[in-house]
This record gives structure tokens, sequence and C-alpha cells, in this order.
């Protein structure tokens, strides 16, 4: 890894990479790019100017360095994602307000 990737990410205790001096995960900088096809200027952006540019780059760079750890990651949250809505159904509670309120059968 490059000196000025490895300054910009922080592995958490437990492997999560981090956007250094920020709450904001990697995976998190690399699925803006990847759902939402946002740019690094727009993910700046989206992120109300309070990553820099060196930061988000730092983190797509560090993303494809480890990509496919980042994309089974991915793969399986969405999998954990389907299953607990598959789950849960129609029976969430904004259902059953829009049931009583009469907009669902």
């Amino acid at each position: 890894m490059s000196t000025a990737t490895k300054d910009h990410i922080r592995l958490g205790d437990d492997g999560t990479a981090w956007i250094d001096d920020t709450h904001i995960k990697v995976i998190e900088v690399a699925l803006d790019m990847i759902a939402e096809g946002w740019s690094p200027a727009e993910i700046q952006r989206q992120h109300d100017g309070s990553l820099s540019l060196a930061q988000i780059h730092a983190a797509l760079a560090y993303y494809y360095d480890h990509q496919a750890s980042f994309d089974e990651e991915i793969r399986r949250d969405l999998e954990e994602y389907e299953a607990l809505r598959k789950a849960q159904g129609n029976d969430t509670p904004l259902h059953r307000k829009l049931r009583a309120a009469g907009k669902l059968p």
C-alpha cells in the first residue's frame, strides 16, 4: 500500500477500513461510487464537503487494492438484507399504518 493511502485510511480493531479522522467507512465511499455512480467530486459534495478529495481517492484506492474482499462483503450484506426483507414481508410498521389509514389493502 502506498504511503499516501496509508495516511488517509485506518483499520479498526475488527479490521474495518475507515477514512482517517472521520466516522466514514471505506466501503461507504466505494458504495457511493458503485451503487450511485458518483464521481469523487460528487461524493465530496454528497458528504457536504466533510471529505477531502485526497481522502476519497485514498478510500477508492484502498477499495481497489482489496476489491475481492469488499465485493464479497457487499454481496453478503445484500443477501442478508434480502433475507430480512423477505422474512418481514408487508408487516412493517409503515405497512400497518398505511393499511389502518385505508391506503393499502
